[in-house]
């Protein structure tokens, strides 16, 4: 591993985070967040009253410049899934038009990278469904006070790191201005939070997840194993999610309170407390990822993998816990 250098760090992540904070601020204060998007409460949401949902825009701008200087398909692809997403976000759009759109626009990037040129179908497919998990499972996820804005400044801020260790300056600028606007956007959203992520955020932003998670092990910057590592919070508590509801066969595209981060909030350990234990799920991820990267060693890779593990197993079975007794307590 190189040093690495923290200029190449800071200036993209400030810039992002100052262009970020200018956006979000602008439309709250011109009153334009509330005609663009408002999210209104129903009985599957976590809040209780309208709050515009549009301060994706602010992590969009603030990191889409520095995305495309990496890679401009990729900047393009982001770009058009975020005005896509704003559409879903004004109106609604059917569960099966956003699924052949993200499909089709991680097929896209992926063509124009060259994976789709590779022989193995098998193996394309695959890649095809994981970018387009990608985007779904951070929209999934993005529906507490402070948790998607978080992991975004968590998880790209790690990402980031590696890619300066690895001396890949632009992949290291890409990510960190993505994690510095995702920090402009949760100053905004940490609870009691004044404007939501919105799809035109969340979806681009998993997007970016499982596309600079692949480029980067495209690159050798890293194996594939870390870009999950990092987002390990996200990624488990998405697809056991997923998977538990497709087992009890209910509709796995409608909204619902099923993931673990809701029923923490709603056992009663409230939006900012969840955010912060998460927050601190988060960071455990990242820098075991990070270790692992540094040490390489076979039985430093099983101990990382095993102390992830771990750590996803006893925070879900402390909520589950804390879920069956909030529905054992009597009502007041």
């Amino acid at each position: 591993m190189k040093g690495v250098d923290v200029t190449n760090l800071l200036l993209p992540a400030l810039g992002a985070l100052a262009l970020s904070m200018a956006v979000v601020g602008l439309l709250l204060h011109t009153g334009w967040a509330w005609r663009m998007a408002v999210d209104r409460p129903n009985r599957r949401s976590l809040h209780d009253r309208p709050i515009p949902r549009v301060g994706g825009w602010g992590i969009i701008v603030g990191a889409l410049g520095w995305v495309a200087m990496l890679d401009p398909v990729l900047g393009a692809c982001a770009a058009g899934l975020a005005l896509l997403s704003f559409g879903d976000d004004r109106m609604g759009l059917s569960a099966s038009l956003r699924l052949l759109a993200h499909l089709c626009i991680a097929a896209l990037w992926l063509f124009s990278t060259g994976w789709l040129g590779e022989e193995h179908l098998l193996l394309t497919g695959c890649a095809v469904i994981g970018v387009a998990w990608g985007m779904n499972l951070y929209n999934f996820m993005d529906g507490a006070d402070g948790l998607a804005g978080g992991m975004g400044f968590l998880g790209f801020g790690f990402l980031a790191a590696a890619a300066g260790m690895g001396a890949h300056p632009g992949l290291a600028a890409a990510c960190a201005a993505v994690a510095g606007s995702s920090l402009g956007f949760l100053l905004f959203n940490f609870h009691p939070a004044r404007v939501f992520m919105g799809d035109a955020g969340s979806v681009p932003l998993g997007f970016l997840m499982a596309a600079m998670g692949m480029h980067g092990w495209s690159e050798g910057v890293w194996p594939l194993w870390f870009p999950l590592v990092v987002f390990a919070p996200f990624v488990a508590d998405a697809t056991f999610t997923l998977v538990r509801r497709a087992l009890r066969r209910e509709a796995v595209w409608r909204a619902h309170r099923d993931h673990f981060y809701q029923r923490l909030v709603l056992s009663g350990f409230g939006h900012g407390r969840t955010a912060v234990a998460e927050y601190g799920l988060m960071f455990f991820c990242g820098a075991m990822g990070l270790v692992g990267l540094i040490l390489k060693s076979e039985q430093a890779l099983f101990g990382v993998f095993a102390a992830v593990a771990v750590a996803l197993i006893v925070f879900a079975y402390w909520i589950e816990r804390r879920w069956a007794t909030s529905l054992l307590a009597p009502s007041r």
